[in-house]
């Protein structure tokens, strides 16, 4: 290790946080380079918020005296429970009290440990401690991701010295901004998933965002939705119609991803899946693999909302293969990224079909024809149709209602 100055350090964390370097990489390589400049960091901790559905923020740990790399823990809220608690309890909640941006404890020097963590590290020799909260101006906020917290210690005989002091004053904050960098760039592949799906996000992310990029793939065409929605909203609370609409989406995009199906849209009570089909075969089993992982889904969920004496339903599926386009659709500054082209409708013309035929699940005769043995055996005909819009006659399948019967 070459690094022996601030300067050094500095220099190193513009260039990593360029690079993109992850928030392990940036806290490992700057605890490194301050020991060899002298800065005696025996424990480090960063705290940075995040905009996820699940986690509220990531926590990074690093040891001097350990050889495996910083660890990582993603927290749910912390303004409730356990979590709530020990956060108030902490430096950290201190300093967003009191507004300040540096808490210091000499802890070996007979400054309090008047904090728990300060406590458990006085007792394994650590001897000062210190604190810091480097916040976003309002334009940089996002979500709940409005500060970058750190804080550093030493088991130094002497503590920080005045001139580590100043070098860490000086510092950290870089270290702060180049784990915004990447923390933003999480946030932002996060989001894209999130809302678009994995596959869609990858491509936006890739700079697919221009108006009318779109690719042609062939797809088997997923389009499900609720028995009975409408009356079950008409009849119950307000406020149960989001937790049954999540309960079911859950279970069908949970069993559309095991089987390496893409989500795309929700609308409504509705979803909308593609299973790429450069391998049509393979498309069409793991499509009706999904639908049985689905089915399995929905009898738990049934059984759970049932036993709390909430609303029940059922998954209506219609299954088509052919080539759509795949891509951007909308206008320059609103985009939507989705399947368009007419298997797209015929798919949901046969999902409509379902509660004609009296079925829970109808394919199109393409799908069927293109799904492999012993598969195909187990589809079976439940007649010709003229389907809305599609122009012309199909004979529509279903999977033996015996089967079920087993």
């Amino acid at each position: 290790m070459t690094v022996d100055s601030p300067d050094g350090i500095e220099r190193w964390l513009v260039q990593a946080g360029l690079a993109g370097a992850s928030e392990t990489e940036l806290l490992r390589g700057f605890c490194e380079r301050c020991g060899a400049a002298d800065i005696p960091i025996s424990r480090a901790r960063l705290i940075v918020d995040t905009l996820h559905p699940i986690h509220e923020g990531r926590a990074f740990g690093w040891r001097a005296d350990s050889v495996e790399p910083p660890t990582i823990v993603e927290y749910g809220p912390s303004n409730a429970g356990e979590a709530g608690s020990h956060w108030r309890r902490s430096p950290f909640y201190r300093l967003v009290e009191t507004g300040e941006s540096e808490l210091r404890r000499r802890i070996g020097a007979g400054e309090p440990a008047d904090f728990p963590s300060l406590e458990e590290m006085q007792a394994e020799g650590q001897t000062d401690y210190v604190a810091f909260v480097h916040r976003f101006g309002a334009r940089g906020v996002i979500g709940e991701m409005d500060c970058v917290y750190s804080s550093w210690s030493t088991s130094h005989r002497d503590g920080f010295r005045e001139k580590d002091m100043v070098a860490l004053r000086r510092i950290v904050p870089l270290l702060a901004l180049a784990v915004k960098c990447v923390s933003l760039a999480r946030i932002a592949r996060t989001l894209v998933h999130v809302y678009l799906g994995y596959d869609a996000g990858e491509r936006v992310l890739g700079g697919l965002i221009s108006r009318g990029v779109a690719d042609r793939i062939n797809a088997v065409i997923w389009y499900s939705d609720l028995h009975g929605y409408t009356k079950i909203t008409d009849t119950s609370p307000p406020d149960e119609i989001i937790p049954l609409l999540n309960d079911y989406a859950a279970a069908v995009i949970d069993a559309v991803r095991a089987e390496g199906g893409e989500v795309l849209k929700l609308i409504g009570d509705g979803v909308l899946a593609i299973f790429r089909a450069d391998d049509a075969a393979r498309a069409c089993r793991a499509a009706l693999r999904a639908e049985a992982r689905l089915r399995s889904s929905v009898e738990e969920v049934n059984a759970r909302r049932a036993a709390d004496k909430r609303s029940t339903t059922s998954v209506y599926l219609g299954l088509h293969i052919g080539e759509v386009f795949y891509g951007n659709i909308g206008s320059e500054d609103r985009l939507d990224f989705t399947v368009v082209g007419p298997a797209v409708n015929e798919a949901s013309r046969i999902a409509a079909m379902c509660r004609s035929v009296d079925r829970s699940i109808v394919v199109s005769s393409e799908f069927a024809y293109a799904t492999p043995e012993p598969e195909r055996s187990n589809l079976v005909s439940v007649g010709r149709f003229a389907l809305r819009g599609v122009g012309r006659a199909d004979e529509l399948f279903t999977i033996d209602p015996g089967l079920a019967a087993r």
